[in-house]
């Protein structure tokens, strides 16, 4: 069997490749540390934590902790060798970051189907019978990052980016905002926040002043059109924002008759309706800043954040429109992605990347049927449905999270529906999980599993 190659030795590749080695299928791993160093890692350790050490926590009843589990119904290998590396972090699995990266590059150099070499992959073959994967993250060498931009035109490869927060349906205040399209052309779309004269000055003094996030290398002549953050635009006058993302013509309120003096506008952004972007608002405030000033905003007052706003140097794809489903990119089915390049934020959401692509590579490989993950669990709704939604017209990286999950046939009511709610999800998505890995699809690939 040809080698598979894997562009990348962070935490995604590094899961990928124990998982393609899992299935018998040889691999070569390429890191260009500590040869080539990026802005945030240092020497030439494989699966390095650059940041935080926590993996966040490991409650099944949390979205964090529910991923957790269902990655270990998988057989995980890093997420195992982080809890072989814990230290005390309460009901958070955080690590030994040396240990942790002393651990993984330790098991990668012992397993006789991997090779682990030293070199920078500037041009990687989209013709060839080896297959490549690139986990090379946010922090893709320049030669790369300009080899992909050919391969993607550049439209769909976004460098310094500018994103919304985004809340959940059901955090919302409903009686307070409306439906409605402008003018009443096309379908109600967007709920609306409505603002009189006085809460809209509150606001927009409140927003200018509010503290604001450093973001290393910024330059605003990398931003996209249309990506200025809302504070700055607050900062440019008074009234900017209300001719600007909140101006509310068009949007009389239907409880009033009247036109509120702003509109602060959410979007659906998943075919489910259960989480709202809100327009308009990419921001590089600091996460408390967001809570405390976008709960200001009428019907906000109690709204859960499953994405805050950032500004940050971030280069990934437009997966919806670049990628195939087995995160292949089109046209060249022998280049595939994995972690956070794809559209994934966070450390296990990057492992779980480079988990699944391996599965679906190693699927192709062995000429198995390439797994789907049921969208009622974690698994499928991050990579298997928000990743390749196109709902809304700019793709933007995201956590796990429950709002990603398709709503309840039947939600439990009342004054504890939250958390029941939140229950019956876990327990769907872990009772789904485990009955499709009995499935023909994927016993055909498990029936390949090595013992380790």
């Amino acid at each position: 069997m040809n080698s598979v190659h894997v562009a990348g030795g962070g935490l995604a590749g590094c899961e990928a490749t124990l998982q393609l080695a899992r299935f018998g299928i040889p691999v070569v791993l390429h890191e260009m540390r500590p040869d080539r160093e990026t802005p945030a890692h240092r020497g030439g350790d494989l699966a390095q934590i650059v940041c935080s050490n926590s993996l966040k926590s490991v409650d099944p009843g949390t979205a964090s902790g529910l991923f957790k589990t269902e990655l270990d119904l998988l057989g995980c290998r890093l997420l195992e060798f982080a809890r072989a590396c814990a230290v005390p972090a309460g009901a958070a699995l955080a690590v030994d970051k040396e240990r942790f990266s002393a651990r993984v590059s330790a098991e990668l150099a012992a397993h006789p189907l991997i090779e682990v070499r030293r070199d920078e992959i500037t041009d990687p073959p989209t013709e060839s019978d080896d297959p490549w994967i690139i986990a090379t993250g946010p922090l893709t060498s320049p030669d790369l990052h300009a080899h992909l931009t050919r391969l993607t035109g550049g439209e769909g490869l976004h460098f310094f980016d500018a994103i919304a927060p985004t809340v959940t349906h059901d955090s919302l205040d409903l009686d307070i905002l409306f439906r409605a399209a402008r003018y009443d052309k096309g379908e109600a779309d967007y709920l609306n926040a409505p603002m009189d004269e006085a809460e809209y000055r509150a606001f927009q003094a409140d927003l200018a002043s509010a503290q604001r996030a450093d973001v290393p290398d910024f330059d605003r002549d990398h931003l996209f059109a249309g990506c200025q953050p809302i504070e700055e635009i607050a900062d440019s006058g008074v009234d900017t924002l209300a001719f600007g993302p909140l101006r509310p013509v068009g949007l009389d309120n239907p409880r009033t008759g009247r036109r509120p003096h702003a509109v602060v506008q959410l979007r659906q952004e998943n075919r489910e309706g259960t989480i709202y972007g809100l327009v308009g608002f990419q921001t590089r405030l600091k996460q408390g800043e967001q809570r405390r000033v976008f709960r200001s905003i009428p019907g906000l007052a109690n709204a859960e954040f499953v994405r805050y706003g950032q500004l940050h140097r971030n280069i990934y794809l437009d997966t919806p429109r670049l990628l195939d489903r087995d995160f292949s990119l089109h046209d060249h089915p022998g280049l595939m992605f994995a972690g956070q390049i794809t559209g994934v934020e966070g450390y296990v959401e990057s492992i779980a990347s480079g988990m699944t692509t391996a599965w679906r590579l190693a699927a192709r490989l062995l000429g198995t049927p390439i797994p789907r993950w049921p969208r009622e669990t974690l698994l499928g709704a991050l990579l298997d449905g928000f990743l390749f939604d196109a709902t809304s017209p700019r793709f933007s990286p995201m956590n796990v999270n429950f709002g990603l999950l398709p709503p309840l046939e039947s939600p439990p009511r009342g004054r504890r529906a939250r958390r029941l709610r939140r229950e019956a999800m876990v327990e769907r998505s872990l009772d789904t999980l485990q009955r499709s890995l009995q499935s023909a699809d994927f016993q055909g690939l498990l029936a390949a599993d090595t013992p380790r």
